[in-house]
């Protein structure tokens, strides 16, 4: 077992994440359509598909090699998902930006800290059934633990969890928010996203 996170596990998640995205596109794209533009699904797979072509150039350190993934994201994808997901990233980077490595147990802060700023950008705050909820549940589960396998079992446990329990709720934030009542029942797709993008991870480590 590693004793942190360094740019191999960056491109092992990466090559999960891109096998998971290309099998549940079309689902994200049927997802988004009931509730937005009904292209998250092509979104996602042109982001991770520029991540696949960048990663076996990545550079060992870990804060650089996040930036550079905040630039494939925010060159081939224009929407605000992959915006959010290109904020999340450049804060990560800043904050391990000159190291090879970095311990597991400080995943729960570097996830605190980039669900804050992309709270910022979109204008939005947890509750609001948005991935930022998604986000939050699994910086909560990660807190205490230093395994990366029982991390990701509990990231996937708890991305999974948030669906369950926004599900009934109304969309409060975006495009989904005109149709608030229309999305109760309906799990949103942003949600979806990243829940695919944990069970990426995992299934690659």
């Amino acid at each position: 077992m590693t004793v942190g996170f360094t740019t191999r596990s960056l491109q092992a998640g990466i090559a999960g994440i891109t096998a998971s995205i290309k099998e549940c596109a079309a689902e994200l794209n049927e997802k988004d359509g009931a509730l937005g533009d009904g292209d998250l699904g092509v979104t996602m797979l042109r982001g991770v598909l520029g991540l696949e072509e960048e990663a076996g150039r990545l550079p060992e350190d870990v804060g650089l090699a996040l930036l550079r993934c905040s630039q494939v994201m925010t060159k081939v994808s224009g929407s605000t998902y992959g915006t959010l997901m290109a904020t999340g990233l450049m804060n990560a980077a800043k904050a391990t930006k000159g190291r090879t490595l970095v311990p597991w147990q400080e995943l729960p802060q570097l996830l605190g800290n980039a669900l804050a700023a992309m709270a910022t950008r979109a204008r939005s705050q947890v509750g609001e059934k948005t991935v930022l909820d998604s986000i939050e549940a699994v910086r909560r589960a990660l807190e205490g633990l230093d395994d990366p396998g029982l991390m990701a079992e509990a990231a996937e446990q708890a991305a999974a969890g948030a669906m369950d329990e926004f599900r009934q709720k109304p969309a409060r934030q975006g495009r989904a928010r005109i149709f608030a009542e229309k999305s109760v029942g309906l799990d949103d797709p942003g949600m979806l996203a990243f829940k695919r993008i944990i069970e990426g991870i995992r299934a690659g480590k």
